[in-house]
């Protein structure tokens, strides 16, 4: 939340210089406020797990949050029950019908990295959707392969297949550190990270865009796109403390050749119970995109878009 401060008084300029929410006492007085409506387009096939994820990060602020849960039309997903989809999800294009606006929109990964963005069976669909944001959403936050799809529907920017899984926890680099996203922001973090593509620094800054986050080890990890009042992070801090593990356990099962993920366990001893080294930076970093929601948002919601 905003600190009110005379503008006049020194400290509006400095706190505003470091990144601060300051605002000065005839905006707040004229301030309209009202919940904050942020859908989230669940493509993970654990929803359930997903859907406590996010809602854990969006609701541990102050503001009042109106909490969406939006599924592709025709996508029928194996790994959740029917019932739990119809009762509290919505299709894209029951959503799209209603003319109904957000504030936030979250479109998350999916485990399909190896397809390019043309065989995905929804790729039509996410097409339409992320043009909707255009015009319906006030700002989105894509997550991990969302992250990819719209930044290469919007820019072009192609996705790379890594010669091994980028897995584990590996420390990222404050690239920004008067960005409103990263209030709080220790000058390095640490971020789950488990995936078999990448995105490449020098086509996204061609592409014109801002690296808030990055990595010399993984690359990129949380990119502002202003022009479609967008961020894109390629990693995962909504991850709970065993996820990781849960996919190394699986790949073991499964047979599937999988590196011990790096930087998680004690001593990278996999039957030592891991540690949780993001969660504070998880928080600050949705908590900010929120507040930023709240600052900029229209209180009328048929502006938004306009």
């Amino acid at each position: 939340m905003p600190i009110t401060l005379p503008e006049t008084l020194p400290a509006y300029d400095v706190l505003r210089s470091e990144g601060v929410m300051v605002m000065s006492p005839d905006r707040a007085a004229h301030q309209d406020i009202r919940p904050i409506r942020i859908g989230l387009l669940n493509l993970m096939p654990k929803k359930i797990q997903t859907e406590n994820q996010f809602a854990r990060l969006i609701g541990a602020t102050p503001l009042q949050i109106d909490f969406q849960l939006i599924r592709m039309t025709e996508h029928q997903t194996k790994n959740t029950a029917a019932e739990h989809m119809a009762t509290f999800y919505r299709p894209f294009a029951e959503v799209a019908a209603s003319g109904e606006k957000f504030d936030g929109l979250i479109i998350t990964g999916a485990p399909i990295e190896h397809l390019p963005f043309e065989e995905v069976t929804y790729w039509d669909e996410l097409k339409r959707v992320m043009d909707w944001t255009q015009t319906h959403v006030h700002s989105t936050f894509g997550v991990c392969w969302g992250a990819m799809a719209m930044l290469y529907h919007f820019h072009g920017v192609q996705k790379h297949m890594l010669p091994a899984k980028a897995f584990g926890c590996f420390p990222q680099i404050n690239l920004a550190p008067t960005s409103p996203y990263l209030r709080g922001f220790s000058d390095e973090c640490v971020i789950p990270v488990s995936r078999w593509t990448e995105e490449r620094q020098d086509e996204i800054d061609a592409a014109g865009l801002r690296t808030l986050l990055g990595s010399p080890d993984t690359g990129p990890c949380l990119v502002e796109d202003p022009g479609h009042r967008a961020l894109y992070i390629f990693n995962h801090f909504e991850y709970d403390s065993g996820t990781l593990k849960q996919e190394y356990d699986r790949d073991v099962a499964n047979g599937t050749p999988i590196n011990v993920p790096m930087n998680y366990y004690p001593g990278n001893d996999p039957t030592r119970p891991p540690s949780n080294r993001w969660r504070s930076h998880a928080h600050l970093l949705y908590g900010n995109w929120v507040n930023e929601l709240y600052q900029t948002t229209y209180f009328d919601m048929s502006k938004i878009g306009t």
